[in-house]
């Protein structure tokens, strides 16, 4: 449930890369907070939680959100906090690979293999991933 993106917990029923991105980001906080990101105990709670973090999404920021099953015009209305507030330990080639996870519209999310270009993997031997 913690690692859950929002188009899952929303009720899209296509489990495509991205929602492995969006996990392998709420991992990294964790690995480097010692701490979950989004740690819900039922569907609702997870979703609150993310969207209290990264704010209510609308139709500009993931297009198509609003017409997934399980969305509800009553959510309430949170704007976007800094990710940096709840991973103080990453710098910032971090945040950003972070920031790129965690985007609402799953067709936006960086990719695996754009991820391992990224300045935060710089140090990363990638001939051994050939």
């Amino acid at each position: 449930l913690w690692y859950r993106p929002p188009e899952i917990l929303l009720g899209s029923t296509t489990y495509a890369p991205p929602v492995d991105v969006w996990a392998v980001g709420t991992i990294l906080v964790e690995m480097v907070s010692k701490r979950p990101m989004f740690p819900g105990d039922c569907e609702i709670d997870q979703i609150y939680k993310i969207f209290r973090l990264l704010g209510t999404p609308a139709e500009d920021s993931w297009p198509g959100c609003t017409a997934l099953q399980d969305w509800n015009p009553a959510f309430p209305q949170w704007p976007r906090l800094a990710v940096a507030s709840v991973c103080a330990g990453l710098d910032a080639p971090g945040l950003d690979i972070l920031e790129r996870t965690l985007f609402y519209d799953p067709k936006a999310r960086i990719s695996a293999r754009t991820a391992m270009n990224h300045p935060f993997f710089d140090d990363v031997d990638k001939e051994a991933f050939l």
